[in-house]
């Protein structure tokens, strides 16, 4: 069967502003990743939640140990969202351990400093179990070093970044990493939608799948920011509140636009597949057009049990900041759960996209 051409470039926001270069990750410690909670801890309950931070361990190493640890059996101890191995991270997990006195809370800190190479920041009991997706988001603090120019310059450079991406905000693409090593996993995704191959393992085969509609989403975001429609509500889209996440079809364009440029809505990309809520009009005819491209029919998807869904197109960070540190700088942002650090890293950086691949940030979808 005829092989499909794929282009994994990506436009930037601010193509016009030189790139800062540099390196992320020198050190673990280069890389700070802390959860932001969907809900505080309540102080009772027959769920222990633990908020550690850790160096060196992937988030499903740490579950592991702390199933052995307290004798629980394999899903007793579950978290909101996995956070990367080669990084200073920061994250809760939560332990279905039983109703326990109060005092229960202190030693179980007590025994996890003693047995687990991890900082545990406070152990607090709860009402419900803590599942994946429980988190408002990610809290982010990068140091970016060996810069391509002395940090004195690379300082407005950084800073008039800053405020491009505080006006417009940027596409929510996904990560190099969810596309693998030179589009590896886009690769296998597509072969298994087009029956060429299957896997045996089916969390496997559901990951290169989504690794297609990703690379699809990703081609969505940079045709509608090569087009100049990334600062503008199109006829048809399907719109989301940033406040309320509540979502409704676009059916008047002046209305609705001053409510986009006031970062009250975004549009919605298309993550396809058999039940996903389709745009209409203008943005259906430009979501349609790029699956035809691609030789996937909603046949397929549905034929494979994939559903689809809709994915926040433009990322807000109000709060992004950079500030020089010797002769690094540090970019500190937070972005909502499903959003990619290194999709912001690439604008200030404008390196090689196999330099971004290198670091594994795991995911909270």
């Amino acid at each position: 069967m005829l092989q499909p051409s794929l282009d994994f470039s990506l436009p930037y926001v601010s193509t016009d502003l030189r790139g800062i270069g540099g390196v992320i990750r020198a050190t673990p410690e280069d890389f700070v990743v802390e959860e932001v909670p969907l809900y505080e801890a309540q102080g009772d309950g027959q769920h222990l939640y633990v908020n550690i931070t850790k160096v060196g361990y992937t988030t499903k190493e740490v579950q592991f140990q702390l199933e052995r640890l307290f004798g629980l059996k394999r899903g007793d101890v579950s978290f909101a969202g996995m956070k990367d191995k080669r990084a200073r991270t920061t994250q809760t997990f939560s332990l279905s351990i039983g109703h326990k006195p109060v005092s229960f809370a202190a030693e179980a800190a007590d025994k996890i400093r003693e047995n687990l190479p991890v900082e545990v920041n406070w152990v607090q009991f709860h009402r419900n179990k803590l599942r994946p997706g429980h988190l408002l988001g990610n809290r982010f603090t990068i140091t970016v070093r060996e810069l391509a120019a002395p940090v004195a310059q690379a300082a407005p450079t950084a800073q008039a970044i800053v405020a491009r991406l505080q006006q417009t905000g940027l596409p929510n693409y996904y990560g190099p990493q969810r596309m693998g090593d030179q589009g590896a996993n886009v690769r296998q995704g597509l072969a298994v939608l087009r029956g060429e191959t299957q896997k045996r393992d089916r969390w496997l085969q559901r990951f290169l799948i989504s690794a297609y509609q990703s690379y699809l989403c990703n081609v969505y975001l940079a045709r509608r920011l090569a087009m100049g429609e990334f600062e503008h509500i199109l006829l048809g889209d399907v719109a989301k509140k940033y406040a309320t996440g509540g979502m409704f079809d676009v059916v008047d364009v002046a209305a609705e636009q001053p409510r986009y440029a006031a970062h009250e809505i975004s549009f919605t990309a298309p993550m396809y597949g058999s039940k996903m809520w389709p745009a209409q009009a203008v943005a259906g005819e430009l979501e349609a057009a790029i699956l035809a491209e691609s030789g996937i029919t909603m046949d397929v998807f549905a034929q494979r049990h994939v559903e689809g869904t809709r994915r926040l197109g433009r990322l807000l960070i109000p709060d992004l900041t950079v500030a020089p540190a010797g002769d690094a700088l540090v970019i500190a942002f937070m972005l909502p759960k499903g959003g990619f650090a290194t999709t912001v890293m690439r604008e200030f950086m404008k390196v090689d996209d196999a330099q971004l691949n290198a670091v594994s940030e795991e995911e909270d979808e």
